[in-house]
């Protein structure tokens, strides 16, 4: 086997193995910090050892078992071996081999980890980055790019997020009680904002990043079989089966955005949308759950004509009231224009034309100048779409906004 041929499967296993590596370290040293640090030792001993004896069986569990030995010497090695073997309640030293691991079994260190990335002592920002360089195995720079912002932006976030961590000594454990539901709540957030970078791009010269996509919705995955009793976390992961699925009909062959009334249905993934349904029939009421039932709307229409809107507008509703937010009531709004005609739209949206948090906000010109293009009022549309073209960070909405407004005609706005 060849250094690179190494590289590569070193890289390879160690994206998909990282969380369960980084888990089980941090079990013995508790602290995520020096876990990843003794994860990364021991993809450098794979780079120097597998090119002569080549990629190991399972070589995961070899990374795994590196990993956990160098945390064991670690701990010997500082003088708290007593006090660590307290804590761990088992002896270090007889650390077992790790037995060959079922492509499905995930050990529950990883759902600790997952509640120790996403702690609330850390930044919105802060997690995401921890969450992706730990469980999603993404590289400093992967996660620069992923976001567009600088390698020493993501590089000073993780340390920080990892010193705090340190510093509150949060408990590497899954809470319990309340805690236990405030703490789901921000670990289903950052895996909702991870997936939403990824379904659409805040700024850059890309609609999607799919890569993003698929790490939130692994994530969700994870989350799902290791807490199979929630029904916010299938609820979660049934909105990302169905929002995943549409992923490929979404842009053009040219990258360009494709608007869901145009979209070649043909090309929506079947088996994440029955995978979508299958999470539905476990989910609850909660707003993931409610999300992915205005998703599942969508993907039980098999032309866009045949979109159920009286039923999506109905569960907006509910979700405005679980989650008061002005974006959702412009999606109720967009629902109540297709259910009731967009004069009953536009008046939703000019109600929300003063909220503070919508300005800057692209969407609401653009859903604006849909409403009164579809009146026929095309000269204060092509007004709200040449709005929205300004606003937005993203080239290809950009180019999309500005293509619509030309469109609309009616002269100069």
């Amino acid at each position: 086997m060849t250094e690179r041929d190494a590289a590569v499967a070193v890289e390879t296993v160690f994206r998909i193995e990282s969380g369960r590596i980084i888990a089980a370290v941090t079990r013995i040293v508790r602290d995520v910090g020096i876990a990843e640090e003794l994860a990364q030792d021991a993809v450098v001993a794979a780079l120097e050892q597998w090119p002569r004896s080549g990629v190991p069986d399972n070589p995961g569990a070899w990374l795994t078992a590196t990993a956990k030995h160098r945390a064991i010497d670690l701990v010997r090695r500082r003088g708290v071996y007593a006090r660590k073997l307290a804590e761990v309640g088992r002896s270090l030293e007889d650390v077992p081999a790790p037995e060959p691991v079922e492509p499905d079994d995930i050990d529950d260190d990883l759902l600790r980890l997952i509640f120790t990335a996403c702690h609330p002592v850390l930044a919105a920002e802060a997690r995401i980055a921890l969450t992706l360089r730990l469980l999603g195995g993404l590289t400093t720079p992967e996660i620069a790019r992923a976001f567009l912002v600088s390698e020493a932006t993501v590089a000073q976030r993780i340390v920080r997020a990892k010193r705090a961590l340190a510093g509150a000594r949060v408990p590497f454990e899954v809470p319990y009680g309340a805690d236990r539901a405030e703490r789901l709540s921000s670990v289903l957030e950052v895996v909702y904002l991870v997936f939403n970078e990824g379904y659409s791009a805040t700024a850059g010269d890309d609609l999607l990043r799919p890569q993003l996509c698929e790490d939130a919705l692994r994530l969700a995955r994870v989350l799902a079989g290791l807490m199979p009793g929630e029904p916010e976390v299938h609820g979660l992961a049934a909105l990302l089966e169905f929002q995943a699925s549409r992923t490929a009909a979404r842009t053009g062959p040219d990258g360009r955005p494709v608007l869901l009334a145009e979209q070649n249905r043909a090309r929506w993934d079947g088996l994440l949308i029955r995978r979508g349904f299958d999470a539905l029939g476990r989910a609850g009421t909660g707003p993931y759950s409610v999300q992915a039932a205005i998703a599942a709307c969508h993907a039980k229409a098999r032309r866009y004509q045949d979109t159920d809107w009286a039923t999506i507008a109905a569960l907006y509703e509910r979700l405005l009231v679980l989650t008061p937010s002005p974006v959702v009531a412009l999606n109720r709004a967009v629902a109540v224009s297709m259910a009731r005609g967009p004069a009953a739209g536009l008046e939703l949206v000019d109600a929300l034309a003063a909220e503070p948090t919508l300005r800057g906000y692209h969407l609401l010109p653009s859903v604006r100048g849909d409403l009164l293009d579809r009146l026929g009022r095309a000269a204060e549309a092509r007004a709200e779409f040449e709005r929205a073209a300004e606003l937005t960070r993203n080239e290809r909405e950009r180019e999309l906004l500005r293509e619509r407004a030309a469109a609309t005609g009616g002269g100069p706005a």
